[in-house]
């Protein structure tokens, strides 16, 4: 069977909270084998993680979670994927599934594979049970690659014709996204004129753009955040 990819381990913060305990990793070794029945995590293992050299599997999580006395989300880098949040949220699937009214079976395919096909309703529900923000509940369902291409199309041509389809995918404020979107246009447009006004000429030029370009989603978000109420 093909194993799940590997969570965004945080190894500094698995040290940092070993440390404030006052633990060393014969302690947490010993704390995931007798209270968690894994016997094959040594003092080195703990090491490895903590130095990054390895990442540990969703049950070692777990249980690591469990001995430094956190929650799994406090061991991890910032989810990517709705199988990370949904670790990093210690729920498990079977919850999930439930909640957004789908089969077991069928919910974890859609998390093997990364791809979200649940409905607007499910959508919805899945939104509520990981209490995830806009821009991760973006990213979970699929649509981040879709805002990008209408966010590249906004700041090339017109943004106005963009509000509406970009607030399908984001359904954030429509005043806030007007205000966005004219901001990322205006940056780009001006970012292009004034690296041709250097003399760099075009190549310089679509060098430059293209590197506003592969940040924009990030930027979008930004500048959402920054007007939300």
């Amino acid at each position: 069977m093909r194993q799940p990819p590997a969570l965004p381990f945080n190894a500094p913060a698995a040290r940092r909270l070993r440390a404030a305990l006052g633990m060393g990793p014969e302690h947490v070794a010993y704390g995931m084998r007798a209270s968690y029945g894994l016997p094959h995590v040594t003092p080195d293992l703990v090491i490895a993680w903590e130095r990054g050299v390895v990442t540990p599997g969703n049950a070692e999580l777990t249980a690591l979670a469990g001995v430094l006395w956190c929650s799994p989300g406090e061991l991890l880098g910032r989810p990517r994927t709705l199988r990370e949040h949904r670790v990093a949220r210690a729920v498990a699937a079977e919850d999930v599934a439930r909640a957004v009214g789908m089969d077991l079976r069928g919910y974890l395919r859609m998390e093997d594979s990364g791809q979200w096909r649940g409905n607007e309703r499910q959508s919805a529900a899945l939104a509520q049970v990981l209490d995830l923000a806009l821009p991760d509940f973006v990213a979970v369902t699929g649509r981040e690659a879709k805002l990008a291409d209408l966010l590249h199309s906004a700041v090339t041509t017109r943004w106005q014709a963009y509000v509406r389809p970009v607030r399908k995918l984001a359904p954030a404020d429509t005043g806030v996204l007007e205000a966005v979107l004219q901001e990322l246009h205006q940056d780009y447009q001006g970012h292009m004129a004034a690296t041709l006004s250097w003399g760099g000429g075009s190549t310089s030029a679509g060098a430059s753009g293209q590197e506003f370009l592969d940040r924009i989603v990030d930027t979008f978000w930004k500048g959402v955040e920054t007007r939300s109420p």
